[in-house]
């Protein structure tokens, strides 16, 4: 009875705007005009109501997943009593679509990449085999998607896909995950980890993104004693505590797969040319990638800032390397970061223990076990492969940006955008038992300057001075130098 008083005056309102038509008409006619056009509305009104209810009862509570109207991912719930997904829903080809992302979608997908071109003094850089190397080229090194989700309040995912020099349809494409985990955060300084986990040697294996640095070549401790990216399949805890009321303590603990230190005919994998990089889990000989052995890795960093700017922190890791014997690799790292106004102090410091890799191990097919391995993984033809190494970088970057400049385009080289001055010292000795020729040993010395528009990209323009370096093409240390440009930005 209401909807027909409500129906009944739209329609005598609507008189008025008819002029000539209710001029002409008797109070019966208009009364008989009236009641026809409300009737006519209210039939169309319970029509609409029909098929509301059924739209409704098609993907009513209770049905099951992937049954009824597809919903638009990530603008539209289904409802929020949808049973979650199992093996007793029905359905067919819709059950691709009840997946709990769909219903409620909570993952974020972003990473960043990276571009460069290089021109060096000699022909270092690679060419597969055709010729002896060259001296210029591009290269875009990496480009890497990161995908994080929040499951629950409590319950965190976060993950990094690595593609390295993704143009390549040849082994130099790398492609891996190169970490992806799930976190139960309990409270502040207690959490638990588990899955593909970045082993905590060093800082620069946590935060070696290619946008956050401010030169384009990682150190070469960062390269070839502590393998970044190093990450093993393991799980283990972390947290944050708060001695003092300026001075913060972090720490993480893993046990984890651990590494692989030599080939299936019993050849080591740690080398003066190549450090400790062939020995991480992903580059395994093994091909499931799994454990060579029964032993496992175990890996923790302590990190203390008494004040805002400062951080130092220790850090190492220990894992038998060996299927058939007893080799340990062990690493030990100390970093710090001291940051005053624009100046910025950063720097490593590692050593490495591979023990026993300069005799050949039980089991080796090559040679016979306990023998010296003179010549094998070195450059010099009367030495054993390398058992220790070390090194070390140490970084100075200022920040500023021109006043002039910012006049001159507010938008450009305004807030948020600055310019880097950047010098840096690497060193690292790969085998320390050589105490001939000191073949081991790599110098050098970059200077830089990059441009962030945001703080998110970077452009960057650096040169390098190493009278200390190696060319992978002849295998020999040589004197070099180089002019690297390069781009970054996160997405």
């Amino acid at each position: 009875m209401k909807i027909r008083a409500i129906l009944g005056a739209l329609v005598l309102a609507s008189l008025p705007a008819m002029p000539a038509l209710a001029e002409n008409l008797t109070p019966e006619e208009i009364k008989k005009l009236v009641d026809e056009a409300v009737e006519k509305r209210l039939h169309e009104h319970e029509r609409r109501e029909g098929m509301s209810e059924r739209r409704e009862g098609m993907v009513a509570p209770g049905h099951e997943p992937g049954i009824g109207t597809l919903p638009e991912v990530g603008k539209e719930r289904r409802t929020d009593t949808q049973p979650a997904l199992s093996f007793g829903s029905t359905g067919s080809g819709r059950l691709v679509y009840a997946k709990p992302f769909v219903s409620a979608p909570k993952a974020i997908v972003g990473g960043y990449m990276d571009i460069q071109y290089r021109s060096h003094n000699k022909g270092v850089l690679e060419t597969g085999g055709f010729g002896s190397g060259t001296t210029n080229g591009f290269d875009q090194q990496r480009f890497v998607p990161f995908i994080y989700a929040d499951i629950t309040e409590h319950v965190k995912f976060a993950s990094e896909i690595e593609i390295e020099h993704g143009i390549r349809e040849t082994s130099d494409n790398e492609i891996s995950l190169e970490f992806a985990h799930i976190d139960y955060l309990v409270h502040e300084p207690f959490n638990l980890r588990a899955g593909i986990l970045l082993i905590p040697i060093g800082k620069f294996n946590l935060l070696h993104d290619s946008p956050l640095n401010d030169l384009t070549d990682r150190p070469l401790v960062s390269q070839l004693i502590i393998p970044s990216t190093m990450a093993e399949t393991g799980v283990g805890f972390y947290g944050t505590l708060y001695p003092g009321r300026t001075s913060k303590l972090d720490y993480e603990f893993y046990v984890t797969t651990g590494p692989c230190g030599y080939n299936q005919d019993g050849s080591p994998r740690v080398s003066e040319e190549n450090g400790t990089r062939n020995s991480r889990q992903r580059k395994c000989a093994s091909d499931d990638g799994l454990d060579i052995n029964n032993g496992k890795a175990v890996s923790g960093r302590v990190a203390f800032s008494p004040m805002l700017g400062v951080e130092i922190a220790g850090s190492s890791y220990y894992g038998n390397q060996s299927s058939t014997s007893y080799n340990p690799l062990s690493i030990t790292a100390i970093d710090w970061t001291l940051q005053k106004g624009p100046f910025e102090i950063l720097g490593e410091a590692a050593w490495a223990y591979s023990r026993g890799n300069s005799r050949a191990i039980q089991g080796a097919t090559f040679a016979t076990p306990g023998t010296f391995l003179t010549g094998i993984n070195t450059l010099n033809s009367f030495a054993g492969p390398p058992q220790r190494m070390q090194g070390f970088y140490l970084q100075g970057n200022y920040h500023f940006m021109p006043a002039f400049l910012t006049k001159l385009s507010p938008k450009r080289f305004g807030e948020g955008s600055t310019f880097t001055a950047v010098v840096r010292y690497d060193r690292v000795n790969l085998n320390r038992d050589n105490r001939g020729e000191n073949q081991g040993e790599l110098e050098q010395i970059s200077f830089g300057l990059n441009y962030r528009p945001v703080e998110d990209a970077v452009f960057k323009i650096s040169y390098q001075y190493m009278p200390k370096a190696f060319n992978p093409n002849t295998g020999e240390r040589i004197h070099d130098s180089a002019v690297v440009i390069s781009a970054a930005t996160y997405f």
